[in-house]
């Protein structure tokens, strides 16, 4: 009798392995495929959706669900988007007709892949927001806004140190045209707070922050010197968030990526926060609203240097104040940008409803990009053809 090759011997090894091997993967990825499929199931039987808008959620191959990205390969979601379409409230209807309600089922916490969560403008009746977010630790992006929740915003979302994306925000009454507000259901409105601001030092990759309307009365001046720890920190929007006092300085200027800070409609009783002139990237600073007083920094006598540090400038509203003196020949002469005129990106300037005096300075004649003027509302004098004038030789 022939004895077995070696070789043979071998071959025979090797095909049991990788036969194992396949067996083994593929009985787990089809476990994976069941959990994952599971898992949005129980999140779907939690929701309620009166006109059928996951008509879609149905059948094996749930990655083709509506809202629904999975990742290539794998079958593991990445991406919940089931945002309302219809946000704006002239269009009630239309977002009445797409809303989710419901109750958010923890089941999410299973989808250990998930990226992206968007569940904005939608109505969760008043609930808050799930503790159980803490734990979506590979969340990117969370998108909450308009979506009618309540209560204190829980700290253990400190654990998203990957989020890069959060917003919280909704629109206030006053926001919204008078003729709809009628129609408008109170379930539309979140009605969040914050106890504590100290664990959001622990978003370390947070980009985007949106807290528009969120309640931070109970914070304090501490929101500054937080919001300053974000080293990715570029958008900060804390609009009608009932701040009050001082306008809050940080200990020391730290917003090395900040690029948009809208800090309206609050309750600001203080001189113009000089230490803005010192956060170099800025782009858009929106400080409306508020009860600011005083002459605007940016009309002291000579120029402050770090005025030239507002070379990609392109929002400035210091609308709706108490700001005071005359309106400055702003950055005469200033040749700190690379191309060597005033704020060379400024689209759009509203001093409007101040206490400024005195005449309409020229120099507004060299802002080449500027689309929006609105000086309205002060004791201002002159003409304006000399600025027109200026600004058609651009």
């Amino acid at each position: 009798m022939e004895k077995p090759s070696i070789l043979g011997f071998i071959l025979a090894i090797l095909y049991f392995i990788t036969t194992e091997l396949a067996c083994n993967g593929h009985t787990r990825i089809e476990n994976n495929v069941q959990s994952e499929q599971k898992a949005l199931i129980d999140f779907k039987s939690g929701l309620k959706d009166p006109n059928n808008r996951l008509s879609s959620w149905k059948g094996s191959n749930y990655c083709s669900w509506q809202g629904i990205s999975c990742e290539n390969g794998t079958g593991f979601v990445i991406s919940i988007d089931l945002h309302n379409p219809y946000p704006r409230e002239n269009v009630y209807e239309n977002w009445s007709s797409m809303n989710l309600s419901g109750e958010i089922s923890p089941s999410l916490i299973k989808l250990k892949s998930l990226k992206y969560l968007d569940l904005s403008f939608n109505s969760f009746k008043a609930m808050s927001v799930p503790q159980f977010f803490g734990s979506l630790e590979n969340l990117i992006y969370l998108n909450l806004s308009g979506a009618g929740f309540s209560g204190s915003i829980p700290s253990n979302l400190r654990n998203l140190s990957s989020l890069q994306y959060l917003d919280l925000s909704f629109k206030h009454l006053y926001d919204i045209d008078s003729e709809y507000l009628y129609n408008i259901d109170s379930e539309y409105f979140n009605n969040l707070f914050v106890e504590n601001i100290e664990w959001m030092t622990g978003l370390i990759s947070l980009k985007y922050l949106g807290m528009n309307y969120v309640n931070l009365s109970l914070v304090g001046s501490r929101w500054v010197e937080v919001a300053n720890k974000l080293p990715s920190l570029t958008e900060l929007h804390l609009g009608g968030c009932s701040l009050f006092g001082s306008f809050p300085s940080p200990s020391f200027v730290n917003f090395t990526s900040l690029a948009v800070i809208a800090i309206n409609s609050n309750h600001f009783n203080s001189k113009f926060p000089e230490w803005l002139l010192n956060v170099s990237n800025l782009v858009s600073i929106d400080i409306s609203g508020n009860q600011l007083y005083g002459r605007i920094p940016l009309g002291l006598g000579s120029i402050p240097s770090p005025i030239g540090n507002f070379c990609n400038l392109k929002y400035l509203d210091l609308g709706g104040n108490y700001l005071n003196g005359s309106l400055p020949e702003i950055i005469k002469g200033l040749e700190t940008c690379s191309s060597k005129s005033p704020l060379p990106n400024l689209e759009v300037l509203n001093l409007a409803d101040n206490e400024l005096q005195g005449p309409i300075p020229s120099s507004i004649g060299n802002f080449c990009n500027l689309k929006y003027l609105d000086l309205g509302g002060n004791y201002l004098n002159g003409s304006l053809p000399e600025i027109i004038k200026g600004l058609e030789t651009c």
